[in-house]
């Protein structure tokens, strides 16, 4: 059995952590620190088909153990073979995806929170098994592809893996940071408005 330090970890992370360790391991215990994380990681639990239990060890350390049922109780190399699988179906079946971001924000309300949002936006979608074609950033999204960024190393990451990054031109000018683009391309808005009218379109 592995155990997997998550005390601290923001949402989605301890979700992602659990994900990783239960491709190669068919039980493990992971700490989070608070109630939502513990109904975050049973409800993934369930969906995958494994044995959840949570106990609260004291005020801010929850353990959730996960453990594979008899009907996931195959080697590691046939689970692995088995999502390799339903990711192959599953690339079929989503249709090409682009994502658009237009704020450095995700939601209306507190800039704070939704900044905080945003960022886990960007850091769920490298775990993605169905990634999307093309980012667009436009006004103050613009600014999330330069040098200051606290997504860069994500949408580096998106980039090795082959998603297109394309910051607006005009915007990237407007803020005067043209010369601190630092991941993807410039491009326009009748490019976007291209892109944007041949993908299904997903909005943080």
């Amino acid at each position: 059995m592995i155990k997997i330090n998550a005390l601290g970890d923001a949402c989605p992370l301890p979700v992602i952590k659990a994900k990783r360790a239960l491709r190669e391991n068919k039980e493990i215990v992971i700490a989070v620190d608070n109630e939502i994380a513990t109904q975050n990681l049973k409800k993934m639990g369930a969906q995958l088909g494994f044995q959840v239990e949570s106990k609260q060890e004291s005020e801010k350390v929850y353990h959730v153990l996960i453990r594979s049922t008899s009907q996931a109780n195959l080697p590691s190399s046939a689970l692995q073979r088995e999502d390799s699988r339903r990711s192959s179906e599953k690339d079929k079946a989503v249709l090409p995806y682009i994502v658009v971001v237009g704020s450095k924000a995700m939601g209306v309300g507190n800039d704070e929170l939704g900044q905080t949002l945003l960022k886990a936006f960007i850091y769920s979608l490298t775990e993605q098994d169905v990634l999307p074609t093309h980012l667009l950033f436009y006004n103050e999204g613009a600014k999330l592809t330069t040098e200051s960024s606290s997504v860069l190393e994500d949408l580096k990451t998106l980039k090795k893996a082959n998603v297109e990054i394309l910051t607006c031109g005009a915007c990237l000018d407007y803020f005067d940071l043209m010369e601190k683009l630092a991941v993807g391309e410039v491009t326009n808005m009748f490019h976007i408005l291209e892109l944007m009218s041949k993908y299904h379109v997903v909005r943080p």
